[in-house]
Order: structure tokens, then sequence, then C-alpha cells
């Protein structure tokens, strides 16, 4: 490859890496932070305010500007992070007049990935006191790393170096690099520590981030692969082997993955179907296709059009993995071959990393695939199955279960039957009034007693129990096909609200349980507990709920027929005495007239008495429908208060959540 030539704004002049003697180093030349000396040198050069003398360095390791460490570990003159970058950054600016910051805050101009962040945290937010920790903490990673990411460099792409042992990503490294930085041998493990290799200044903070200290931190050596502008920007970080036999080796390679833009994965022929490899990195991480690259190395070894074999080979492996080749233009991972020690293929995959550093998307989308991975392990606790919800059907079920156990159809009954008896009583004949007088009194033979005998007596717990048996039927259909946690939030809420339930109820049905003792008697339900055994003593009086009077109201038509009834009581009454008067001979004997009007008092009673039952009819019946109508809604808007509200409040909790999560996945790259 060519140099590429940095020019100098200031005199025009070109540098390609080397210079002439006595000639004034360019400032921009391959500069590097990593090393005391060179660090020192630059600090002098500051100070010297003379930048166009071309003085030089006394130390021969920092050489020129241009110069570099050799990267070896027998060169290690290099100090802390801290003190490199704030020294590096203070020292350029100086001498340059340059006072542009070194790192560029990280800030991709629009796209999906603020509205999808926005949303996992609002959504996470949303979710913490229905969702445990442990469901949530990726999630929460992905947001503190996201934050993390953006506050750091957008020019610059971190790209890792991952391997099995003796796959030959140490001498990968070097090649791309073009220095021997990173150590390669028999030994094995060779790589202990994860090593970096920048291009360009400003990196300091990602490179805090992978906590890799500054004594493994190089620069490339000066000449062509130092200034391909393609590369510029580009962060190379060599990690241990995934595999090795050191448990911190794998523990370091976990971490770092976690917190690079891309991942360059190293494969030999021997190895490259490996399960470790592929069942704890590549198939977790196939949603990261688009920053991946997997690369067959030691192609040097394999004779003829093996090589082309064992590629299709690993293509096959990555497609059983989930991850998407990236062919013919399609976005998805990198697969090529070549070989580290031989140079084969280094240049083009060189090349493809350049594309890739410049097109400055890999940390979007690396974030971008964490999203959609931090959403696919929740996607079990958000998505439900069907359409849960509380339906008009459901709501109408429920109400006719409470008005069943409060017992609104017993009460109507009992209010019309009220109704007709205080009509039977106003219009009756006192004959048949003084009857009911003797029954009511209870005396042995009576009626009443008669059938409060017959009667089973009624098991207490009968109402309370279809009221639990209510609210657990309206709780399992609102939290059918919802996830698990928000099914459990849905029923907690319908039986925290239902624990007083059965209490209020009643309440309401000895406010409204008008003949209740009645229902009593026919074995009917007329209450859910302590209220439908006050009930019982006797035979209530009225409905007394919302207002309405303890008694049923009369008719303005009762006095008429009051009035027809006595008139007809007295024409028996008079045609009686008349009739007996002739007995006794006070009167003249006719006995015609007195019994005709005897006779009219007579039938005219119950004729009285039955029209009067006839005209009540209607009447008795809307009374007794208004009353169970009535009993039937204050049960309903108990039941709604304590139970469907909560229910329905929860679930429009989830039905944000779910909007929320909508939201993250709208843009997924990965389809997931």
């Amino acid at each position: 490859m060519t140099a590429v030539t940095d020019e100098d704004p200031g005199n025009g002049t070109a540098e390609t890496g080397e210079r002439k003697e006595g000639e004034a180093p360019a400032k921009d030349a391959g500069r590097w932070d990593d090393g005391l000396i060179a660090r020192r040198a630059a600090a002098v050069d500051v100070r010297s305010d003379d930048p166009g003398t071309g003085d030089s360095r006394t130390d021969s390791r920092a050489g020129s500007p241009t110069g570099s460490p050799t990267g070896s570990p027998a060169d290690d003159g290099s100090v802390d992070s801290a003190d490199s970058a704030d020294l590096t950054a203070s020292a350029s600016a100086s001498a340059e007049g340059d006072v542009r910051p070194q790192v560029e805050a990280y800030g991709p101009p629009g796209g999906p990935l603020p509205t999808r962040l926005d949303a996992l945290r609002e959504l996470v937010g949303l979710s913490r006191a229905r969702l445990d920790r442990d469901t949530l903490a990726e999630a929460g990673r992905v947001l503190d790393e996201a934050a993390a990411r953006q506050r750091l460099s957008s020019r610059h792409t971190v790209v890792a170096v991952a391997g099995a042992t003796g796959s030959g990503k140490s001498t990968l490294f070097n090649a791309l690099a073009g220095a021997q930085i990173s150590d390669t041998g028999l030994r094995r493990p060779t790589t202990s520590q994860p090593i970096a290799c920048s291009w360009t200044d400003g990196a300091a903070g990602l490179l805090d981030r992978l906590a890799i200290p500054g004594r493994l931190r190089r620069r490339p050596h000066p000449g062509p692969i130092a200034f391909d502008e393609a590369l510029q920007g580009l962060v190379l970080v060599d990690l241990p082997d995934h595999d090795s036999a050191a448990t911190a080796h794998r523990d370091q390679v976990d971490r770092v993955l976690a917190l690079v833009d891309a991942v360059i994965w190293v494969v030999d022929p021997e190895k490259y179907a490996d399960a470790a490899l592929h069942e704890r990195y590549l198939r977790p991480l196939a949603g990261h296709a688009e920053v991946t690259f997997v690369v067959l190395n030691q192609v040097d070894r394999l004779p003829g059009e093996a090589a082309d074999l064992v590629l299709d080979d690993l293509r096959r492996l990555l497609d059983e993995d989930g991850m998407a080749v990236g062919e013919h233009g399609e976005p998805g991972a990198t697969v090529m071959s070549l070989s580290a020690l031989t140079g084969d293929g280094v240049p083009e995959l060189r090349e493809m990393v350049g594309r890739f550093v410049q097109d400055r998307t890999a940390a979007t989308r690396r974030l971008s695939a964490d999203v959609d991975a931090a959403a696919a392990r929740l996607r079990p606790v958000y998505v439900a199955e069907g359409r849960p919800g509380l339906g008009e059907r459901a709501r109408e079920e429920f109400t006719d279960r409470l008005a069943e156990a409060v017992g609104a159809a017993a009460a109507g009954q009992a209010a019309e039957r009220e109704w007709r008896r205080n009509a039977g009583r106003a219009c009756g004949t006192p004959w048949l009034r003084l009857w009911r007088w003797y029954e009511s009194r209870g005396l042995p033979g009576s009626l009443d007693r008669m059938g409060q005998a017959l009667a089973p007596p009624e098991e207490e717990p009968t109402a309370r129990q279809r009221v639990e048996q209510a609210v657990r039927i309206v709780a399992d259909g609102a939290a059918h096909g919802l996830p698990a946690p928000w099914a459990q939030a849905v029923r907690e809420a319908a039986f925290h609200g239902a624990k007083g339930l059965p209490e209020a109820l009643d309440e309401l049905a000895a406010q409204g349980g008008a003949g209740a003792g009645s229902a009593k008697a026919s074995g009917t339900s007329g209450g859910t507990g302590r209220a439908g055994r006050a009930k019982g003593r006797g035979p209530a009086t009225g409905v007394a709920l919302a207002g309405r009077p303890a008694k049923p109201p009369r008719p303005k038509w009762w006095p008429a027929a009051v009035l027809a009834q006595v008139s007809m009581t007295l024409l028996q009454v008079f045609g009686g005495l008349w009739l007996l008067g002739q007995i006794v001979g006070v009167l003249e004997p006719g006995l015609v007239t007195p019994a005709l009007i005897m006779l009219a008092g007579v039938v005219g009673g119950p004729l009285v008495e039955w029209s009067c039952a006839a005209a009540i009819r209607g009447p008795a019946r809307r009374y007794g429908q208004d009353a169970e109508r009535r009993l039937r809604e204050a049960a309903a808007g108990c039941g709604r208060a304590r139970v469907l509200d909560p229910v329905s409040a929860e679930l429009v909790r989830y039905r944000e959540v779910r909007e929320r999560y909508a939201a993250v996945t709208e843009f997924s790259t990965t389809g997931q």
C-alpha cells in the first residue's frame, strides 16, 4: 500500500512519514500519546514556543513527532491513561493553537435510536412496580452503557479482535496494525490482557471505559497503515482467548465484548465449529450481525479448494446460529478467509474495516442491536396472547353474579309482594283483613309458621362464596392471555379490592332487602352474611335504598277504593241489621229489600277487592322491578369501585407499557 500524505495547512508542504534533515516536522503527522518520554518531549516542544525552528529532541526513543514506540513489551515507555490523555490534549492544543475538543460528544443526528432509548427508559420506569429487578437488569444495563457511550467520542470506532487459543488473532491484530504490538508465540495463552491500538487522538475515554491501562495502549508505526485515512478513528483491541483455561481471561473477554462497537471473530480450520464459540458467543450475539466480522484464518494450511469448503460450512453454522450473513449487498455479518501469517487477504480485511470505520455508525448499530436483544428478552413479559381486557359482556356477567349474590331478584319479588300486601290491606274486605291479622300473629296452625317450619335453613357461606367466585371469574377473564407478571397484578388488584366486598354488599342488602324474611322462608338467598341473618328476623317493610321510602307509596285511587269497600261493608251491616230487626219483630216483614242490600254488600266487597288486585298488578310489578334495579345498580357500583376499576387501572398500565414496548421494537434492525 502507498503512504497517505498529510498536508500541512501552514506551509502547504506534504509529508509522507519521512522528512529531510533540517526540515521542521509537521505538527499533525502521526502524533501519538503513549509513552512518557514522548509526552515530555511534546511538552518541551510547546514550552520552546518556536515551532518553526525544527528543534531536534535528544531522546532516541522519542525520535521525531512522527515516531512511535515499537509496541513490544520491552518498550514500556507509557503512563497512566488519565495523565497521558491530559498531557497530550494540552500539548497539542497549545502547540497548534487549536482549541477544539479532542473528543466529540456522541450525538448521532436524528435516527430512531434516541427514540428507542427513551421508550426503553420509560418502559423500565413503568415496569419497576410490576416486574422483578432481575427481569429488568439487562434493559437497565443497556441504558447505562448507551448513556456512557453517548458521552464519549463519535469519531472513534472500537473494534475488538477475539478468538480461541491458537487461532492467530494476535497475529492478525499485528497485521492490521502493521506492527508487532501484541505478543505471538507457541506459549498459551499468549494474550493475558486486552491491548489497544489507536490510530488517532481522543480515544482515552473509550479506553478508560474498557479499563485498558495506559501501559497497554499503543499507536501504529509510522507508515502507510498509520496514515491511512480510512483507518483514522479506529481503536483496535486484542482480547485474551475466549476459551482460555484461566477464568479471569474469559471474564475479561465477556466484559470487553459488551462494550466495544464491533468485533472481529478469528477462527481457524480446526476450531471454527467449536461449540463453546457458537453457543456462548455467536448464537447469543446473532442480532449483532451488522457489527460482526467472522474471519477464517490460517487458510494457508488448507490444500486446494478446502478453504472454500470450510468457509461454506462456517456460513452454514452461522445460519444455524441465527446470524445473518451479509451477501449481495444485504446487511449482516462479514465472513471471509485469510492468512494473517502470510498476509493473504489482510489488505482486503483492512479495507473493509476502513469503510466500516468511516461510516461512523458502528456505535449506533451496536446500541441498536443491544436494544433489540434486551427487547427480545423482555418479550415474554410484555407481549400478550390475544386481546385481554374487560369487555362489556364480562362486566355484565360480573354484575349479574353480584346481583344474584346480594339477592336483587328476591328483593324485587319481595317488594312486589309487599306492594300487593299493602294494597290488599287497604282495599280488602274487613273480614279478610281480620283473617290476615290472625295469620300475622303467628299462631299455631298459621300458614307462615308452617312455611317457616318446612323451609330448609340456608347455609350462610353460600352468598359469600358467590361473591368470591364472581371476583375470581372476572379476574381470570381479564388476565387471560396476559404475560404472567401482569396477569398476577390483575388478579392481585381484583382480590385486594374484593376483601371488603361481601360486607359492603351485606349493607346494601340490609338497606334494600325488601321481604328478606319471605325470601329466606322460600329458600332464596337474600344476603351475603350477617345482614342476611338480620333480614331473616321478620318481613321487611319496604325498600329503603337510594332515598326510597321505607314503605311502598299509596296510589291516589286507594282512598276511593277504601271508600267503596267501606260502603260495601256498611251495606252488609245495614242489610243484616234490617233482616235482624224483621226477625225479632221490630221492623215490618219484607225480606227482599234487606236481602238485596246485604247481598249487594257481600258481592260488592270481593268485587272491589278483585278490581283493586287487577289494578295493582302492573304498579306492583314495576315497583318490584324498580327495587331490583336499584339494588342491582348499587351492587354493580360497589363491585365496580372495588374490583372493576382496580382491574381496569392495571390493564391501562399494561397497555401503556405495551405501547412503550412497541416503540422500542418499532425500528428494530434485527427483526426481533
